[in-house]
């Protein structure tokens, strides 16, 4: 397991992956060419990969995602040191806190 900041990022075995998430479409990459994890809403800074691979979103704007390193790659951030990951599939999750009234995800 590993985090950066307020993302988590799992393993996940292969067979565990669903068929739609190897097939769909990924995520697209922001003008850097990178694959965003979580965009700071404060700062503008990103988690980002910055290598080979793809993201695909499951559920709504903030849901998990899946992330699909083929070659390995690494999680980088203006204000966190890179993090190497392995090649495979990982569950990318974003930290949540609770306000009375709601749950949100945590501005970065």
């Amino acid at each position: 397991m590993y985090r950066q900041g307020d993302v988590l990022i799992m393993p996940v075995a292969e067979e565990a992956v669903p068929e739609r998430a190897r097939e769909g479409e990924g995520e697209a990459r922001d003008g850097r060419g990178r694959l965003v994890l979580a965009l700071g809403e404060v700062t503008g800074h990103a988690h980002a990969v910055p290598g080979p691979g793809r993201l695909v979103r499951q559920g709504g704007e903030f849901g998990p995602m899946l992330l699909h390193l083929p070659q390995g790659g690494r999680v980088v951030h203006e204000e966190h040191a890179a993090i190497p990951l392995p090649r495979g599939w990982f569950r990318v999750v974003r930290q949540r806190e609770y306000v009375p009234g709601a749950v949100r995800i945590v501005a970065d």
